[in-house]
């Protein structure tokens, strides 16, 4: 996915390490409020897919103890191979291409994946095929086009070009395949797929340190693709850096809907 007709985030960029501790900040505490009321336990069988860095495979780890087993696979596992004796296993895959590595898990989990996968519907599929009888799936997806403003209360020119060059990002996403309203969707999918007791909520940071951390390095990693483009110029993006560092703006990310099934017993 990290090519020019692919992931535009390329996570071998110094920027990815950053971007990975500002999403961990905004959105680990709903991830794993969604998976502990699934119920993990003690000895689950655990897929962390696309896991990008190591917070999340790292707390499912603890979670399920020496008696369970977590696997976190990525196209990329730069972000990972230090922490590969922290309690949880580490591979080389791609969703979209290759068959699962694995069976037999209690939960299979992605997070702002599947969206960059051109092959999103065979992804899904393996990832449900890998559970075991009364397994959950759970997939968390953002949904851009749901409330696609980064500065919603667009009050002044700092704001106005903040939305112009978030409106310039999606429009190299879509050229590259990303769904962007895919999240909104992710019910109806794991509903079609077989999963039962599905459902659904939405969560949607606005405000704070990490929203700042993740949009200023979201930018600079995105900045050459974007001037390259013709879609906006390093003046722009000099002058949008300038008004994040300097507080004035309140940034919001795009909606975070978290979907979750269950593999009928």
């Amino acid at each position: 996915m990290a090519n020019d007709s692919g992931y535009l985030l390329d996570n071998q960029q110094a920027e990815a390490g950053t971007r990975f501790g500002a999403l961990a900040a905004l959105f680990n505490p709903s991830t794993f409020r969604h998976i502990d009321a699934l119920g993990i336990a003690g000895g689950w069988r655990c897929w962390e897919v696309g896991a990008g860095g190591p917070s999340v495979p790292s707390w499912l780890a603890a979670r399920v103890g020496p008696a369970g087993h977590v696997l976190a696979t990525d196209i990329d596992v730069s972000w990972m191979t230090a922490a590969a004796g922290a309690g949880y296993e580490v591979r080389r895959h791609n969703v979209g291409v290759e068959p699962p590595p694995g069976d037999g898990f209690v939960l299979v989990h992605a997070r702002l994946v599947l969206v960059h996968v051109p092959q999103r519907a065979a992804a899904l599929a393996a990832m449900i095929s890998a559970l075991r009888p009364g397994g959950w799936l759970l997939v968390e997806e953002a949904d851009p086009m749901m409330q696609p403003l980064v500065c919603p209360d667009e009050s002044g020119p700092a704001q106005r070009l903040a939305n112009k060059l978030k409106r310039d990002f999606r429009t190299l996403m879509a050229q590259r395949g990303v769904d962007l309203s895919y999240g909104r969707a992710l019910p109806r999918l794991l509903r079609g797929a077989g999963l039962v007791d599905v459902e659904a909520d939405a969560f949607f940071p606005m405000t704070g340190a990490a929203c700042t951390l993740l949009e200023q390095a979201t930018v600079t990693q995105i900045r050459d693709r974007l001037v390259a483009a013709g879609l906006a110029t390093n003046e722009e993006v000099d002058r949008h850096l300038d008004n994040v560092a300097a507080g004035l703006l309140d940034l919001a990310t795009s909606p975070m809907i978290s979907a979750w099934g269950r593999k009928p017993a």
